[in-house]
C-alpha cells in the first residue's frame, strides 16, 4: 500500500520545513527521488502529490517539502498566506533548506543514502547548484528550470527595489500582490559566484536529465538549451505542447495525472532505470 509520512525540521532562520514521504510500504529500502519546488510553489500544489504516488508504486520513496521561507504555513498548507515569510525569502535560505533536507534524509536513511534530486523552475536552479558541489546526489533532474535567478525579476526594478526596500510580484491565481524584500536582491548580489547556475551547470559530473516545455511562457526553452550547452554531458529531452507546468494547475482535481507531466515522469522513470 502506498502511504504518505509528514516530518518536520528546522530550516533558514529557524524556521519550519514541513515535508513528507510517500512510498510503499511493502518495499522499505527503495532509492530516494526528493523534489524542490520553484517560486510561488509548494510541496501540495496542483499535482505534486500524484507525481509522488506515481514514483513511489514505481519503486522509489519521493520526498518533498516546503522551503521554510516559501510563505506556506503548517496550518494552511494549500496556499502562499504567510507573506512575511515570503517576503523575507532569499536564495541562501533556500539552499540552506535543501541541504538541511539531505542531512535530514543521511540521518534517517545512513550516511551511503544517494539521493536522485529533481528541481522545478527556481526549484531547478537550486537543485543545480547543489548537485555541482554536494556528493549524495546520484542523479540530477531538472523541470522547466530557470539558467540565472536574477530573471525572476526585471533589471529595471532593481534601482526602486534598493530605494524603497521591496518590489512585488503578482500571483497569477489570485492576482494578489507579494512583496519581495531587498534582502533577496542583496543576497544575490553578494553571492554572485554561488549562485551562479550556468557555472554550476559546468561542474556537474553526475547523470543529468533536462526536461523542458517548448510552450513555457514562464521560462522559455532557450534556458534548457543554455544548461544543456554548459554540460555536454546532459540530456535534454523537450516535451512538444508542454507549458511550464506541463498541463497541471492549482488546485487540482483530477485522479490522475495530466498526460504531459505522465509523459515526463515515464522520462525521468527511464532516465533513473538506466
Amino acid at each position: 500500500m502506498i502511504v504518505q509520512n509528514d516530518f518536520s525540521l528546522s530550516g533558514a532562520d529557524g524556521k519550519l520545513i514541513i515535508g513528507d514521504i510517500t512510498f510503499d510500504d511493502k518495499n522499505p529500502n527503495t532509492p530516494i527521488l526528493l523534489f524542490v519546488h520553484g517560486f510561488k510553489g509548494f510541496k501540495d500544489w496542483g499535482a505534486h502529490n500524484l507525481v509522488a504516488r506515481y514514483f513511489a508504486a514505481n519503486g522509489y520513496r519521493y520526498i518533498k517539502f516546503n522551503l521554510s521561507h516559501s510563505g506556506v504555513p503548517a496550518d494552511n498548507p494549500k496556499d502562499v498566506s504567510d507573506l512575511n515569510a515570503f517576503a523575507s525569502n532569499t536564495f541562501s535560505k533556500e539552499l540552506f533548506d535543501v541541504n538541511a533536507v539531505l542531512d535530514y534524509i543521511e540521518k534517517v536513511y545512513g550516511n551511503n543514502t544517494k539521493v536522485n534530486l529533481i528541481g522545478h523552475s527556481r526549484g531547478g536552479g537550486l537543485a543545480i547548484i547543489e548537485a555541482a558541489h554536494d556528493l549524495r546526489i546520484d542523479k540530477l533532474i531538472t523541470w522547466s528550470a530557470i539558467s540565472n535567478f536574477d530573471s525572476l525579476w526585471k533589471k529595471e526594478q532593481e534601482a526602486e527595489w534598493k530605494s524603497t526596500g521591496k518590489i512585488y510580484v503578482t500571483n497569477a491565481r489570485t492576482k494578489e500582490q507579494m512583496p519581495l524584500n531587498v534582502e533577496l536582491l542583496k543576497d544575490f548580489e553578494e553571492n554572485a559566484e554561488t549562485l551562479n547556475i550556468i557555472e554550476a551547470a559546468k561542474r556537474i559530473n553526475i547523470p543529468w536529465l533536462i526536461i523542458q516545455g517548448d510552450e513555457d511562457v514562464n521560462v522559455p526553452f532557450e534556458n534548457a538549451q543554455k544548461l544543456a550547452d554548459a554540460n555536454p554531458g546532459s540530456r535534454l529531452i523537450k516535451i512538444e505542447g508542454a507549458n511550464h507546468v506541463y498541463g497541471a494547475s492549482h488546485p487540482y482535481e483530477n485522479e490522475t495525472l495530466p498526460p504531459l507531466l505522465f509523459k515526463v515522469c515515464e522520462k525521468v522513470l527511464t532516465f533513473l532505470g538506466e
